[in-house]
């Protein structure tokens, strides 16, 4: 980066880092970062548009935008992501929560509402940053909410976004289902984003910076799917339902799935960009 050496402005040093290549949302976040600014305060840019940046922030942005450039997630630079309003750390140790995401948790706390139980019971498996786990929670205080991951890693991150917003969620360590204990009790809602990329897709080369345990199953990207789906239906509460995130040409597949485990009222739910993103189903009372 090229920069005048009198002291860049907050305002040249934007168009420079979009003039590298960089969209103009993750210039304006990589220069709040480096200048210790909260990355909802994108006005505070405007503001102080002809601030001078430090010769410390100067670097740092410098070699955040390499990073990003050679495509690592902001996320994982600033060490920060919004999901439903929560502000959550991540790093690499668990995927970065896409906002297509926020499709699942939308439906799941549309199911929940008419429940009667004055605590449901909802399981997130695969839980990762604690993302839907803890924006169900932080969004319906009511629920008595569990989650799972295979990875010890993925947990520690987890629990400490719990902590850190104060919000009580179990979790625990195993792969699905074989994190729960044999006496849990049945859920009224059990959610997931599992891995569902084939092995061999040639997309897997852009994540590269991501967990691919956490991104790729199987030969056609659908193994975890159909182990959740078969082992779902006993860990449900009858009219309990299941809700899934999967790829975006695979609800037909998905559906199918849900219907040969026995699962009714099987559909799917549109992403921000209009795709099938997420399939569910309900277990018949």
């Amino acid at each position: 980066m090229t920069l005048s050496r009198a002291g860049p402005l907050v305002a040249p040093t934007l168009a420079a880092l979009q003039a590298q290549g960089l969209p103009r949302l993750d210039a304006q976040l990589l220069l709040l970062h480096a200048l210790g600014q909260a990355p909802h305060n994108r006005a505070w840019l405007l503001a102080h548009d002809t601030d001078e940046v430090s010769e410390a922030a100067m670097n740092t942005v410098t070699t955040t935008a390499q990073r990003r450039l050679h495509g690592e997630p902001l996320a994982y630079i600033t060490g920060h992501k919004e999901f439903y309003g929560l502000d959550l750390q991540v790093d690499k140790r668990v995927l970065d929560p896409r906002p297509d995401t926020e499709t699942l948790v939308d439906w799941a706390l549309e199911v929940l509402q008419p429940q009667s139980t004055h605590s449901p019971r909802v399981l997130d498996l695969g839980t990762g940053s604690g993302a839907i786990a803890l924006a169900l929670k932080a969004t319906q205080p009511s629920l008595t909410v569990h989650a799972t991951d295979f990875s010890v890693d993925a947990l520690e991150v987890a629990r400490a976004n719990a902590q850190r917003l104060g919000l009580s969620v179990t979790f625990s360590q195993g792969a699905w289902f074989a994190a729960l204990e044999p006496d849990t009790p049945q859920f009224h809602v059990i959610v997931s984003n599992p891995p569902y990329i084939a092995a061999q897709d040639e997309h897997l080369a852009a994540l590269t910076h991501e967990p691919l345990q956490a991104l790729a199953s199987g030969t056609d990207g659908l193994d975890d799917l159909r182990h959740l789906i078969a082992h779902a239906p006993a860990h449900l509460l009858p009219g309990g339902w299941l809700l899934l995130e999967h790829g975006y040409d695979q609800a037909p597949a998905v559906r199918a799935l849900l219907l040969d485990a026995g699962l009714n009222q099987v559909q799917s739910r549109r992403d921000l960009a209009g795709l099938d993103r997420c399939s569910g189903a309900r277990r018949p009372c």
